[in-house]
């Protein structure tokens, strides 16, 4: 059962400023993270702002440079079906449209998939786990079969979108707005690594709206790929994922970004194995040496080391499915 909880919807981006500002305030865009959440005692609210009446935070608008703007209301399928994102920002496109089940693309939203709360059963449950204001995580010697293998130090989680991990492959950017006005940062400055705070995923303060998500030309002979492991077809989150874009002129790769989904408690960028791109012709003896290094440093815990496997699967299927698109 939900706990008891006020419910505003504001008509204005202002109103619903200052509708937050209040204590106990939570913003509630589509709700599928949310209200699971509430009902499973994992977070708490007095008063949830809805941002549905604000049509300025949905949408897809092409920019003047090649870039596009995102409304952080707007949905998975939008973003999954929408022909600009298909056709330019294939990573993209593709991690929205392996995002759970079609009922939830169609409800839940992109600014609500970048602030989704750990889908750890320990989180989730009656634990008074480290990431609950605790002392102890009790994956790290418990259940952790799906845990983190890259930057658990505190906490194992793994964040659990999609989207994040293609969107950080394509250099997008993050507008955060507040009563005290608006900021802009990389997508890989809004996640945050247990070392520095274990209580926290993203750097969004309480009093704050992801509003626009800002995608730069992508770069020239663009192509990206997602690639998803997963239980079943539709609604498991990511065991392990691998999102490529990559910059081709002719045969030669000369600009690369491969970030891993399901492996750490951030988008985990795997830079090495970009390197290992750039300069080279994409061939399949390259995509093994880089699908190889992507797992290099893994750190895996007592249930979860068949993940090292699979991060080397998914890269190198990401990579030839770039290849193969060329």
């Amino acid at each position: 059962m939900l706990p008891r909880f006020t419910h505003v919807q504001p008509t204005s981006i202002s109103d619903a400023l200052r509708e937050l500002a209040a204590p106990g305030a939570r913003v509630l865009a589509g709700g599928t993270d949310l209200l699971g959440c509430l009902r499973d005692r994992a977070v708490t609210a007095d008063k949830l702002v809805s941002l549905n009446a604000l049509a300025e935070l949905r949408g897809i608008r092409e920019q003047g440079d090649g870039g596009l703007r995102i409304g952080a209301l707007t949905t998975l399928t939008e973003l999954a079906t929408h022909p600009v994102v298909r056709a330019r920002f294939g990573a993209l496109s593709a991690a929205a449209a392996a995002a759970a089940s079609p009922q939830l693309r169609n409800q839940g939203t992109l600014g609500g998939n970048l602030c989704q709360r750990p889908r750890c059963w320990y989180f989730r449950g009656d634990f008074p786990c480290a990431r609950k204001g605790g002392d102890t995580c009790f994956a790290k010697e418990g259940e952790n079969q799906l845990h983190a293998v890259f930057g658990g130090d505190v906490c194992v989680m793994v964040h659990p979108s999609d989207t994040a991990p293609a969107l950080q492959s394509l250099d997008a950017k993050v507008r955060l707005i507040s009563a005290r006005g608006s900021r802009t940062i990389g997508i890989d400055a809004l996640f945050v690594l247990p070392a520095k705070d274990h209580t926290r995923e993203t750097v969004v303060e309480a009093d704050e709206i992801v509003s626009d998500i800002l995608l730069p030309p992508p770069p020239a002979g663009a192509v990206g790929a997602y690639r998803k492991i997963r239980a079943r077809g539709v609604w498991d989150f990511a065991i392990v994922g691998a999102a490529v874009t990559l910059g081709l002129d002719k045969k030669s790769v000369r600009q690369a970004r491969i970030v891993l989904s399901g492996v750490a408690p951030v988008p985990w960028r795997v830079a090495e194995a970009e390197r290992l791109l750039v300069g080279h012709e994409l061939s399949a003896p390259r995509i093994e040496q880089a699908a190889t290094q992507a797992s290099s440093g893994a750190a895996p815990l007592s249930a979860n080391a068949y993940k090292v496997m699979l991060i080397r699967g998914a890269v190198a299927e990401a990579l030839s499915d770039v290849m193969g698109a060329r």
